[in-house]
């Protein structure tokens, strides 16, 4: 008769069996048994990561790839135990059965119900920008179901790496999506051409409406030198007839006399000077007349 030691391990709920009835459990539990009427389950109590890829349809009939990770943890091993079988190979420690996996698979296809459920109402547009609301919508309706914690597990986490559309899909997304980028950048360049010629429009009335009032103000200038030309000629005019009407009032003989006066005091400055017969004669006869009437 062989008797062999079994160790388990922390992270680990072992139970062990004899004859089909359990006579010990616990975590990371540690004995000696007897092989040929011993059987030992163990049931992972830390939190599993869960994988996942599947594909859903959206409201507008478009195929898309959901791929993620579900984070879960065993929280009543006994209940699990007693419902699926994860006995091991004392020797390897591997699982005798697939329900581990099975169980994993329940899970995952819950997940797969409500994501499907949520992506059904969804268009593929919204599907492939909304993935956080999409992961919150599943997340909380799936901890919300009882199947899943009646069953001994708890759901802790859910994460959606990625949404993905068919290639075909994907490529028509993605050349639509750069010829509204196209878009919007020649709207921008018509924008800044327009921006450009209006203030170009801009600069070129202020311009002109500065030469405008250089202008103006040009001719007012003029119009000013002009009227002040003509005031100050008609001053001078006016002083020139003031000056000379005294004059006008005397005799030709004595305007001669002054004439000869005015040229006996500037002699010196008068290079010629041209005296006609007619001159003298009318001089001469203005001064004989002179005489003969004093």
């Amino acid at each position: 008769m062989f008797i062999n030691y079994f160790k388990g391990e922390p992270s680990a709920h072992i139970i062990r069996y004899r004859s089909g009835k359990i006579v010990r459990h616990g975590e990371g539990a540690n004995f000696w048994y007897m092989p040929f009427n011993t059987s030992v389950a163990s049931v992972p109590v830390a939190s599993q990561v869960a994988q996942f890829l599947f594909t859903e349809t959206t409201a507008n009939y478009q195929e898309i790839s959901i791929q993620g990770t579900i984070t879960y943890r065993i929280t009543d091993p006994m209940l699990v135990a007693s419902r699926l079988d994860f006995t091991i190979d004392t020797r390897t420690s591997r699982f005798r059965s697939e329900d581990p996996v099975k169980l994993i698979q329940r899970i995952v296809n819950r997940v797969q119900g409500y994501t499907r459920s949520q992506v059904n109402g969804l268009s593929l547009e919204t599907a492939l920008i909304k993935v956080r609301d999409l992961e919150l919508a599943v997340f909380e309706s799936i901890v919300a179901e009882d199947s899943i914690s009646q069953m001994g597990v708890a759901i802790e986490g859910l994460h959606f790496a990625a949404i993905k559309a068919t290639k075909e899909m994907q490529k028509a997304l993605e050349a639509d999506y750069r010829e509204g980028l196209q878009q919007r950048a020649d709207q921008a360049i018509y924008a800044r051409r327009a921006a450009a010629v209006s203030e170009e429009r801009h600069i070129k009335e202020s311009e002109l409406n500065t030469e405008v009032e250089l202008e103006n103000r040009r001719k007012d200038l003029v119009d000013t030198q002009a009227r002040n030309n003509l005031t100050l000629a008609e001053a001078e005019a006016k002083a020139e007839e003031l000056r000379l009407n005294p004059y006008g009032e005397m005799p030709p003989q004595a305007l001669v006399a002054l004439a000869l006066k005015e040229w006996a005091a500037n002699a010196g400055k008068i290079e010629n000077l041209s005296i006609t017969p007619d001159l003298l004669t009318k001089v001469a006869s203005w001064v004989s007349s002179e005489r003969r009437q004093g």
